[in-house]
């Protein structure tokens, strides 16, 4: 199924919750959604007949200035496509629905993307740092971000 079959598949369901298609060749083509409709939305995307995403190739989380990003690599073992879906959310709140009880594979994944910029995945079951330390400060991979130049009597920088 080409990206912009997916697309229209799930304009048809979700309508407005899906904000657009971004072709981009030859990079990867992109369907942009509404955060608030993610869970239900990739939900579809694993368990429709014409989608049967079954796997999680990656998710990471991006900075984008105002806005943080969430990014998911999806693909379909037994139908052989892809796709590439974005959400967006505001850095002041960046809350985004957990898809770990869809693909396991999200928990990890999930874990750094909170760990290392910020985005709060709820209802994912155990969303604590995994890479800093529990007591860490901040989020070292936003723009904004600037490191101490101590921790717990140790230098950082």
């Amino acid at each position: 199924m080409l990206p912009n079959e997916i697309f229209e598949k799930l304009r048809s369901v979700y309508s407005d919750q899906i904000i657009e298609l971004i072709e981009n060749h030859p990079s990867d083509s992109f369907i942009t959604v509404n955060a608030s409709a993610l869970f239900e939305i990739c939900h579809s995307l694993r368990d429709e007949a014409f989608f049967m995403f079954d796997y999680l190739m990656s998710l990471t989380g991006m900075d984008l200035g105002e806005n943080l990003g969430v990014v998911y690599h999806l693909y379909s073992m037994q139908l052989k496509h892809k796709i590439v879906i974005k959400a967006f959310v505001p850095k002041e709140q960046p809350k985004v629905p957990s898809v770990e009880r869809i693909w396991r594979t999200a928990d990890w994944h999930e874990r750094e993307a909170y760990d290392l910029i910020g985005v709060n995945f709820e209802g994912h079951h155990n969303l604590i740092r995994i890479l800093l330390p529990y007591d860490w400060e901040g989020y070292p991979l936003r723009k904004d971000y600037t490191a101490p130049e101590m921790y717990h009597g140790m230098k950082v920088s």
